[in-house]
């Protein structure tokens, strides 16, 4: 009997209809294992994984395959979005078995969870050196039948291992000037001078290292960090990573040039780079950054945006080509011959525009949009017409299926981009759905505890608990949502939260953090990685969060525990600065201060006061806080004892316990944050 036809994940829901017998990850399922002495296929995934699909349709809904394991294997389905903890275990045994990793994941458990057996991806046939799935599924089952001491011999051997490997050996205090300066230049020797980003293909975008590059630029001057950032940013915005048609980003580039993409699109990449360029614009004015921030906001709020307010974790990467084969980027490319339809005599100009050739830049003759032109004038009205039609077109198209799953971490990185993009660019709207997202994270996320849920879907909660990075990202959007509204209640929850990360999340002999909570569903380890993967690690997200609050309140228990976390950081800053980026962009907050701005007027109304605040939003010191309210207001304690000037609203800067004279010029206060 398949169990999944009542769970909240879109993942596990794909797999409802297989002819296996699915359990999702429980307890019951272990116990049947156990009861009839059975090995565990444990699968996992996630909703827009391209071969996750392949293999689902190859061998999972293959009745033959289906057979077979309902009679030799209790199967589990496991969405790793909604299960990180789950995943991350099982994945660093994989790791550390075979040297690399990926999904779909497929692991082979004892019934204690204990796992014996690795792989990925498997075919249905042998192919390209791989055995097919089947040939595994019988080797397993041999080897658990006729060997099965041995095996649970090398389960025991594997935990062992997993249990004495010790993560990281963090330092005793903060990096300072000195580690800063050595994680900058580790990252100029991997760096991309003619292509931008880092390292080479597949090419991701790596969006806490650019919000390090932009830090670190604005507290020191560094031209060389700024320029890194610059490139980098304008080859992605001008590659096919970007969706010239409907803004936001592709997960990634398989190529070093940024030009062909996996194609699906992840919330938390396109909050994260939506963050980034409207920080690059904010850091430089530029026109391009300008329009990449607001097209991947309004991407977000168009294409992800749930009925209850939220947003959805994903859109995949296939879909229908037109003849009922799901087609990889099949939305996405186009032909000259499909230009033609569409726009008629524009389409030679569009194809120059957009590098749509005769042979194609991906596959079938097929190209992916992209800007390669850097010379030569073309008509803007033109090139709008141009695309606001292909777009139109497009629209037309089977479009992609969407993981409607709201994910708290990730709606969190949301609610940070859209409140600060909407200030920034006079988009109230914007802020509007930030605070949608917030909304719905308060109701239906956090539990009269103060504790988050994992996930929920249609506004109903999932099962599963909240991880640290939900912590960490959600009060980071709560802070930024609060210096930009000036509702002090949004501080409030992120209070509540960043109090459970030294109670629940903590060692506290150490400071180091755990992924997952002291309560938390025991694992054959308990997770603990401080390194960024396609999002900031729970750890210095959680890091970022308790500084920034700290600011805000002047509570030195949540420093001190930020500075603690951000041991980790001196250790690995210097040596893998590209898999640390959020922990060295909340080192130069740190190093900073970080800056503490209150901004007092008369009402909400008040055109002067407006002004200080935005100014104060605009302010590039690295992790500054914002208060803004009235003199008597209570919301937030940066407001504290601060009153007008000669009746005039006035904005008051301080940084590590020392405060400027108050101005009330917006072009006197933007020097003071330079």
């Amino acid at each position: 009997m398949n169990r999944l036809a009542h769970e909240t994940s879109p993942y596990l829901l794909q797999h409802a209809d297989n002819p296996v017998d699915w359990w999702p990850w429980s307890a019951e399922a272990f116990a049947e294992a156990r009861r009839t002495n059975r090995p565990v296929l444990l699968s996992v995934g996630y909703s827009s994984c391209h071969w996750c699909h392949v293999m689902a349709h190859e061998s999972f809904e293959d009745q033959a395959t289906a057979d077979y394991l309902n009679e030799h294997f209790v199967s589990v389905k496991v969405d790793r979005e909604e299960r990180p903890d789950v995943d991350a275990v099982y994945m660093e045994a994989v790791q550390a078995a075979t040297g690399h990793g990926g999904w779909p994941m497929t692991v082979f458990l004892t019934p204690d969870a204990e796992p014996f057996y690795f792989g990925t991806y498997y075919p249905p046939a042998p192919r390209h050196g791989m055995p097919s799935f089947r040939q595994v599924l019988e080797g397993v089952q041999q080897a658990w039948t006729t060997r099965h001491d041995e095996v649970s011999e090398v389960a025991g051997k594997i935990v062992r291992d997993l249990a004495q490997r010790e993560i990281v050996r963090q330092a005793a205090e903060a990096p300072g000037e000195q580690e800063l300066a050595q994680a900058l230049l580790g990252l100029t020797r991997e760096y991309d001078p003619q292509r931008g980003g880092f390292g080479g293909a597949p090419k991701f975008p790596a969006s806490m290292v650019l919000e390090f590059l932009l830090r670190h630029h604005a507290r020191t001057g560094a031209e060389g960090a700024l320029q890194m950032a610059v490139d980098t940013c304008e080859r992605m915005a001008r590659g096919g990573i970007y969706d010239q048609l409907g803004g936001g980003f592709a997960r990634y580039s398989v190529d070093r040039d940024w030009i062909v993409p996996h194609f699906e699109k992840m919330l938390y990449d396109n909050a994260l780079l939506c963050r980034v360029y409207a920080h690059l614009w904010r850091a430089t004015g530029s026109d391009l950054a300008r329009r990449v921030a607001l097209e991947t906001a309004d991407f977000l709020v168009r294409e992800l945006r749930t009925a209850e307010g939220g947003f959805a974790s994903a859109l995949d990467a296939d879909s229908d080509d037109g003849t009922g084969r799901h087609v990889e980027g099949a939305y996405y490319v186009w032909t000259p011959a499909q230009l033609r339809d569409v726009l008629g005599d524009d389409a030679e100009l569009a194809a120059r525009y957009f590098g749509v050739t005769e042979e194609g830049t991906f596959e079938h003759g097929q190209s992916v949009l992209q800007l390669p032109q850097t010379e030569g004038v073309f008509d803007a009205e033109k090139i709008a017409s141009v695309r606001r039609r292909l777009f139109d077109a497009r629209a037309r198209r089977p479009a992609p299926g969407r993981d409607d799953k709201v994910v708290a971490a990730w709606n969190g990185l949301a609610v940070a981009a859209l409140a600060e993009t909407g200030a920034y660019f006079g988009r109230p709207d914007l802020v509007e759905a930030a605070l949608g997202a917030a909304d719905l994270l308060v109701r239906v996320h956090l539990d009269e505890h103060a504790r988050l849920a994992r996930t929920s879907k249609d506004g109903r909660v999932g099962p599963n608990a909240g991880v640290l990075e939900d912590y960490g990202d959600v009060a980071e959007g709560f802070l930024a949502l609060a210096s930009v509204t000036g509702e002090g209640v949004w501080l409030d929850f992120a209070g509540l939260l960043l109090d459970q990360v030294p109670a629940r999340f903590t060692d506290p002999e150490t400071g180091a953090l755990f992924d997952t909570a002291s309560d938390a569903e025991r694992l054959i380890r308990r997770p603990q990685d401080p390194t960024d993967n396609a999002a900031p690690s729970g750890w210095t997200a959680a890091a970022g969060a308790l500084l920034g609050y700290a600011a805000h309140t002047g509570s030195v228990a949540h420093r001190v525990a930020a500075e603690r976390a951000l041991g980790v950081v001196k250790t690995l800053g210097p040596r893998v600065p590209r898999f640390i980026g959020w922990g060295l962009a909340v080192a130069e907050a740190l190093l900073d201060g970080p800056r503490e701005v209150a901004v007092v007027g008369p009402g909400p109304d008040d055109e002067r006061t407006a002004a200080l605040h935005r100014t104060a939003l605009l302010g590039a010191a690295p992790g500054a806080v914002v208060a803004c309210g009235t003199p008597d207001g209570d919301e937030f304690p940066l407001l504290a004892g601060r009153t007008l000037i000669d009746g005039a609203p006035a904005a008051y800067v301080c940084r590590g316990f020392v405060c400027d004279l108050p101005v009330t010029d917006p072009e006197a206060l933007r020097a003071r944050l330079a």
